[in-house]
């Protein structure tokens, strides 16, 4: 279990972090109405929102995010035993690699890297590309979203129809106003372990900062361990 800084927050590891992130996060916790939207929530789901704030100045996200109970644990650990993590973009699995490298080495790999060259009948390449992908992996998956509510969308029919397996964690936020309401109650609905962002917004940076907030917390937990890493920095 971790323990708690002097400000309630969960500390993972102060070693982690450069100090103005550290700085960051305690000013995010003290505007109006984050407070509240926090409190229900647990340190590790605390930690996602913090991230998400932090990575797009945006407050309002405190009031939007949405967890399935027992997500975040499901993904950290998927993650910690060295889940592949399977991105709809190239942006989004570049935002993630970085913190991958630096804790359980996970392997990155876009979506886009099975697409056709050109986009099918009726649908796009991110959506065929997902499809492919998740035929062929090999053991679940922590999948994120940002941009492509079609390959939510085929990600949710497949595992549904019980072709594919079931993803470790599905952090999905794709941004517009084309279908993604529509992909997102999907979402919500699913039964699968998964954090949401309500509304149009989204992107790559947000599903990616989901994404290192477990790997950071995931780490920082395991380096607290008497057999963990020997540090957290």
């Amino acid at each position: 279990m971790a323990a708690a800084g002097a400000d309630g927050e969960a500390d993972f590891g102060a070693g982690f972090d450069h100090p103005i992130f550290r700085e960051s996060l305690r000013l995010i916790r003290v505007l109006p109405g984050t407070a509240a939207a926090l409190a229900p929530l647990t340190p590790l789901q605390q930690d996602v929102v913090l991230r998400l704030i932090h990575s797009s100045g945006d407050p309002e996200l405190a009031c939007a995010v949405r967890f399935a109970p027992g997500g975040c644990e499901a993904g950290l650990a998927a993650l910690a035993a060295g889940a592949p993590i399977l991105t709809d973009t190239a942006m989004a699995a570049a935002a993630v690699a970085p913190m991958a490298r630096r804790t359980f080495g996970n392997a990155v790999r876009s979506v886009l890297d099975w697409a056709p060259d050109q986009a099918p009948a009726g649908s796009t390449r991110t959506a065929a590309g997902m499809g492919a992908a998740l035929a062929q992996l090999e053991q679940p998956a922590v999948v994120l979203i940002g941009s492509a509510p079609t390959a939510l969308e085929v990600l949710l029919d497949q595992t549904v129809a019980g072709t594919v397996q079931a993803p470790a964690l599905v952090i999905g936020m794709p941004v517009g106003f084309v279908g993604v309401a529509e992909s997102k109650r999907h979402l919500a609905a699913s039964g699968l372990a998964h954090i949401g962002l309500e509304g149009s917004k989204g992107g790559a940076g947000l599903v990616a900062a989901a994404c290192n907030a477990l790997l950071r917390a995931g780490w920082c937990q395991a380096a607290s361990a008497p057999s963990g890493p020997s540090s957290c920095s």
